[in-house]
């Protein structure tokens, strides 16, 4: 990613900081500070002032933050940050710096205002990760990658979805795929079946597929930093009509979720979408979740699709669209896209089908 895009990104930041008459900012959160410069170890501060920036980290990190920062001036050195900070005089006094209350505990704070009492801190929210939801077209080519590397394996695994198989064999698999056609999985993969399915966060394990079991598969590949997150649900044996239902009802609602999703719209509304329909069709006390989450540094970041969002959808927010129906000691269904947003509906970015598959 070239160096305009990250100034383009520090100078969106910096005029959001002039509208609230705040002359810079303390960022300590690793992924908004890899957003901003391009880092991405495991330890660093970010200081913007009216006129300087700065980049603080220790000695591990000299030779890769010379290769990767962009905008700022380094310091490097093994001290606490605050103290780097207090040493170099780099704060003149009086200044009204933000700070992200959200990653801040009380302890820093106290640092802050102890080496600093001529600061007047405020405390923000989400300021640098609004910015960061407006994706720009080399962070959606990014996406693009990681989701096609999705879509791939997925596809690949297919042959091995049969009786006997384990979820954590299959989980081990999908993620040997993404170290070889990407940089890893973008979170813990998701494989359960059977009564496993009916758990929307189940961690694969060592129960064997069986027949008639639901499949659950929720998985996204990591390609330069970018998360995908797909899920599909394969029937493994006979398809009852039971089976039947409940993935038809799940695969109209996750149709209904992405033709609701437009630049303007509340992000209550898609939820409404996929809600309505599970709960006309009597099952929406076992829909027990949110109809989606941003993507992109992180696998949720904002906004998030649910009852009780406040946010609105902005053209090039990515987010995904995946209810769901679970129900207990039986089975689950999950059906989930990645899409991009735009003026006049969304983009789907995944390609795998949406049709109910069914393996023997």
């Amino acid at each position: 990613m070239s160096k305009v895009h990250f100034i383009n990104r520090q100078s969106k930041l910096k005029s959001v900081l002039a509208e609230q008459d705040l002359d810079g900012m303390l960022v300590t959160n690793l992924t908004n500070i890899r957003y901003l410069s391009g880092f991405t170890g495991s330890a660093a501060t970010l200081l913007i002032l009216p006129e300087k920036q700065y980049f603080i980290s220790d000695g591990r990190y000299m030779e890769q933050s010379r290769q990767q920062i962009k905008g700022f001036e380094r310091i490097i050195n093994n001290d606490p940050h605050l103290k780097t900070i207090q040493n170099e005089k780099l704060i003149p006094d009086g200044l009204n710096l933000a700070f992200e209350a959200d990653f801040v505990n009380v302890t820093q704070f106290g640092d802050m205002d102890e080496f600093f009492p001529e600061v007047d801190w405020e405390p923000t929210s989400r300021m640098v990760e609004e910015i960061a939801a407006i994706k720009d077209e080399s962070e959606i080519e990014l996406i693009r990658e990681a989701v096609k590397i999705t879509d791939q394996t997925f596809s690949e695994i297919i042959p091995l979805l049969k009786i006997g198989a384990t979820e954590r064999q299959i989980a081990n698999v999908i993620r040997n795929k993404y170290y070889e056609y990407g940089d890893g999985e973008g979170f813990e993969t998701i494989v359960a079946g059977g009564p496993n399915s009916a758990l929307p966060h189940a961690r694969p394990s060592d129960r064997q597929f069986k027949s008639g079991d639901f499949v659950v598969i929720d998985m996204g590949a990591l390609f330069a930093g970018y998360c995908a997150d797909m899920t599909r649900t394969i029937l493994i044996g006979e398809a009852t009509d039971k089976h039947r239902e409940i993935y038809a009802i799940v695969k109209e609602a996750q149709q209904a979720g992405c033709a609701a999703i437009k630049a303007g719209v509340h992000c209550k509304i898609p939820d409404e979408a996929t809600r309505n329909v599970i709960t006309e069709k009597g099952y929406g006390d076992y829909f027990n979740h949110g109809t989606g989450h941003g993507i992109g540094l992180e696998v949720h970041t904002m906004p998030r699709l649910s009852q009780i969002s406040e946010d609105t959808l902005l053209e090039n927010y990515v987010v995904t669209v995946e209810p769901g129906i679970y129900l207990p000691d039986w089975n689950g269904v999950r059906i989930e896209d990645d899409v991009i947003v735009k003026q006049d509906g969304c983009e789907i970015l995944n390609q795998s089908t949406k049709e109910l598959l069914i393996l023997k």
